[in-house]
C-alpha cells in the first residue's frame, strides 16, 4: 500500500503492487477460503464477517439529524473525507427517484428550499440529494448529520477529489416535464467543509448522461466516468483548471486504437481477452450537454468502445479500475483496468492503455459488482448489487492476482454499497441500501 495516497484515496485508495504481479499476465480467477478465515454468523443478523472484525451503526433510516431532516432511504454511492481533530465526514448520496417520495420521512416529503435544484409544482424539493455524517474516529460518534444536497435525481454513485470534495452523479437523465421544472443528468460538488445544504451548480460541461461514478487522477486533475448503460462509454473530463470543475474543459470517450466501436462486454464472444493490454486513445465528445440521450451514441459513432454497465470507478497508483457490473460470457461482472500514458501536459489526444482485469465465470465467485474501494493491504473490496428476486450480496475481495475471496455477506434483502476507508485506514464505513444503515467497520486489516 502507497501510504502517501491513503489520504487522498479515503473513497479510491492506492492499489499499490498491481503492476508487477498481473502485468502481461492471463491469469485464473480461484476462490480463497482462507484469506481472512470463515465468515462467522451475525447475532444481530445483518453483517457475517471474519474472526476478530465487528461493525457499529452510525446511521439509519428516519432517525433525526440535527438540521431538522431525518435520514432519507436508498443510501448509495459515499466517500470519506479528512476534516480535522481524527475527525472525517461521510457524505452519501441517495439514490431516490419521484416514486420513492411519498416513502420518506415526512421531513422530506414536504422539504421546501431555495437552496434545491429542482422541485415539483407545489414547491417540494425533489427527493435525491446528499447527507453529511461528521464522524470522530477517536471516541466513535457522530457528532453531525445534516442534508447536503437537495432536489436532484437518483444520486447513485461519484467520487472524491483531491482538493477534498465529493462529485454526486445523478443516474438520471428525467427532464423537465409537467411535474418538476428542471432537466436531470448532471454532477455537483459538494466540499468537505460543508455545513449545511449547498447552493447546487450542475457541472454541465461534465456531461448529461446516466452518470453512475467518478474518479480523478491526482496528478492532472483529470476525471474519469462511468455510465450505467448496457451499451456505455467510458468517458473522462479533461478539466481547463486544475480543481475548478465549473470552469469547463472537454468530455471525451475511450477508444481502442486498432479496434473500433470495440465491444468489451463478451457477450457473444469473447472479443476482449483476460490479461491482454489494448491501446487506447480518447475522442472528443462535441455535444456533452445534448438534451436526447445520446451521449453513447455520439462516442460509438465516432469509434468509441462499448461496456457492459460502468459502474464503480476508483483511481489507484498511476491507474484506474472500474466494475462492468454485467460483463462477460456469464454476464456477471467485469473489472477493467486503465493505464495512462505519463504526460506533463494532457493533449487531449493522449494514448492509454486497458485491460480486462477480472471476467467472472460463477455467481459463488464474484456477482455483480458495482462500487469498489481497496482495503489496507492493497486487493480491491468490490460491493455485489445482483437483480434477482432473492439476493445474496457480498463484499468480495480481490488480490492484485485477480483471486477472489469473500470479505463479508450481507443477510438483509438489498445491496451493500458506498465501500469506503478512513484516512488512516483503521476503519471501513459501508451502506445497508435499503433501509438506510451506514456501518462503520473495525477489526485486524
Amino acid at each position: 500500500m502507497d501510504r502517501r495516497n491513503f489520504i487522498y484515496g479515503a473513497g479510491s485508495i492506492a492499489f499499490a503492487g498491481l503492476a508487477a504481479s498481473v502485468l502481461g499476465c492471463s491469469h485464473k480467477v480461484e476462490h480463497i477460503t482462507n484469506k481472512y478465515g470463515p465468515l462467522l454468523p451475525d447475532s444481530n443478523g445483518l453483517l457475517d464477517l471474519p474472526a476478530g472484525f465487528n461493525y457499529q451503526v452510525i446511521s439509519s433510516f428516519a432517525e433525526p439529524m440535527n438540521d431538522g431532516f431525518h435520514v432519507p432511504d436508498r443510501a448509495d454511492g459515499m466517500g470519506c473525507l479528512p476534516l480535522t481533530d481524527n475527525r472525517v465526514v461521510l457524505i452519501r448520496n441517495h439514490e431516490l427517484s419521484l416514486k420513492h417520495l411519498r416513502r420518506q420521512p415526512d421531513s422530506i416529503q414536504s422539504h421546501k428550499s431555495a437552496l434545491s435544484y429542482d422541485s415539483l409544482n407545489n414547491g417540494v424539493a425533489l427527493p435525491g440529494g446528499t447527507t453529511n455524517i461528521v464522524y470522530n474516529l477517536e471516541t466513535q460518534q457522530v457528532e453531525q448529520e445534516f442534508m447536503s444536497l437537495t432536489g436532484t435525481l437518483r444520486n447513485c454513485s461519484g467520487g472524491i477529489t483531491p482538493w477534498n470534495s465529493w462529485l454526486t452523479c445523478e443516474e438520471s437523465v428525467e427532464k423537465a416535464n409537467n411535474k418538476h421544472k428542471k432537466d436531470h443528468g448532471y454532477i455537483f460538488e459538494i466540499p468537505a467543509t460543508a455545513k449545511g445544504l449547498i447552493e447546487p451548480k450542475p457541472l454541465k460541461a461534465m456531461g448529461r448522461f446516466n452518470h453512475e461514478a467518478a474518479a480523478v487522477d491526482p496528478q492532472t486533475g483529470t476525471v474519469y466516468l462511468t455510465e450505467d448503460r448496457g451499451d456505455s462509454l467510458f468517458y473522462r473530463f479533461v478539466p481547463n483548471v486544475y480543481g475548478e470543475l465549473d470552469k469547463g474543459g472537454q468530455l471525451q470517450a475511450l477508444v481502442f486504437i486498432k479496434h473500433q466501436q470495440f465491444d468489451t462486454r463478451n457477450w457473444s464472444n469473447s472479443s476482449m481477452k483476460k490479461g491482454i493490454w489494448y491501446q487506447t486513445k480518447w475522442i472528443n465528445i462535441t455535444d456533452p450537454e445534448s438534451p436526447n440521450d445520446d451521449l453513447r451514441k455520439q462516442g460509438y459513432e465516432l469509434g468509441a468502445a462499448l461496456f457492459a454497465r460502468g459502474e464503480g470507478v476508483h483511481w489507484a497508483d498511476k491507474e484506474l479500475y472500474f466494475c462492468c457490473t454485467n460483463g462477460g460470457a456469464k454476464q456477471i461482472g467485469q473489472i477493467m483496468r486503465y493505464r495512462p500514458t505519463p504526460t506533463s501536459d494532457i493533449p487531449l489526444n493522449e494514448v492509454g492503455d486497458i485491460q480486462l482485469f477480472l471476467e467472472s465465470e460463477s455467481t459463488n465467485l464474484y456477482n455483480f459488482g458495482d462500487n469498489l474501494t481497496v482495503m489496507p493491504h492493497g486487493d480491491l473490496l468490490v460491493c455485489e448489487d445482483q437483480y434477482t428476486d432473492v439476493v445474496d450480496n457480498h463484499l468480495r475481495g480481490v488480490t492484485p492476482q485477480g483471486e477472489l475471496y469473500n470479505f463479508a455477506k450481507l443477510n438483509a434483502q438489498t445491496e451493500l454499497a458506498g465501500a469506503c476507508f478512513s484516512p488512516d485506514g483503521k476503519v471501513l464505513f459501508v451502506n445497508v441500501y435499503s433501509p438506510t444503515k451506514t456501518l462503520a467497520i473495525r477489526g485486524p486489516w
